[in-house]
């Protein structure tokens, strides 16, 4: 006969329990309040968040990185100039690496435009450029001739890989997760600044606390004379 009003009494302190966050904010004072919430309003004036600038200098890092490559490997070709006359001017699909740096400029350009300027708060954008990568590194590695060359055939597009796949994890895990908990950190603390001001609708001014004047030496003396003054003679 007990055992539903047991479960009632379950399922709530369960409730109860999964709100951690919202007692511990209800439980700290006003003032305190107020300094997380200019805290998270400071954040949002900054325009991007810690993580979010820490994702965009790693795409940097991926454009800057694959270039660095791109270049050693003109130079071990046999000299900047000519090998990027060949590579660039007379462009070939199965021995040329202009294709990838030009990649990793398409990945740079679209997610810092994405999640940079526009902060964009969804994954499709890193879903696209990831796509387009994997897909193009796969038919170039399966249909070109870059084995063939040396140890740039097989660094380049591993490389270009792994960086675009690592900057989908980062964005996925990392970036997303935090900012949404951050943005419900703050809707939680403004709701609850709002709730004690309903509460405590004004702190009491200097003005609103007063002390009764002072008292005349003697003045208990002179009450007395005049109440005897005051009685009626018989």
């Amino acid at each position: 006969m007990n055992r539903v009003p047991n479960d009632a009494e379950n399922a709530h302190s369960s409730s109860v329990e999964s709100c951690p966050s919202l007692r511990d904010v209800h439980s700290i004072n006003p003032a305190e309040l107020m300094a997380r919430i200019e805290s998270y309003d400071g954040r949002e004036k900054k325009g991007i968040s810690d993580v979010r600038r820490t994702f965009c200098l790693f795409v940097t890092f991926d454009l800057l990185f694959v270039t660095l490559l791109w270049i050693i490997e003109l130079n071990v070709k046999g000299g900047i100039e000519t090998t990027l006359e060949k590579e660039v001017l007379h462009y070939d699909y199965s021995s040329s690496y202009f294709d990838i740096f030009l990649l990793a400029v398409f990945r740079f350009k679209v997610l810092i435009l994405a999640y940079a300027m526009c902060r964009l708060r969804h994954w499709w954008a890193i879903a696209f450029t990831t796509a387009v990568t994997s897909a193009f590194l796969l038919a170039k590695v399966i249909i070109s001739q870059l084995f063939s060359q040396g140890a740039f055939g097989y660094v380049l597009p591993i490389i270009s890989f792994i960086l675009a796949w690592i900057e989908t994890w980062f964005l996925d895990f990392k970036v997303l997760p935090q900012e949404a908990e951050e943005e419900n950190r703050f809707l939680i603390a403004q709701d609850a600044s709002e709730r004690a001001a309903l509460l405590h609708p004004g702190v009491l001014s200097d003005g609103q606390f007063y002390s009764p004047p002072e008292s005349v030496a003697g003045s208990d003396e002179d009450s007395e004379e005049k109440q005897d003054s005051e009685k009626p003679v018989v």
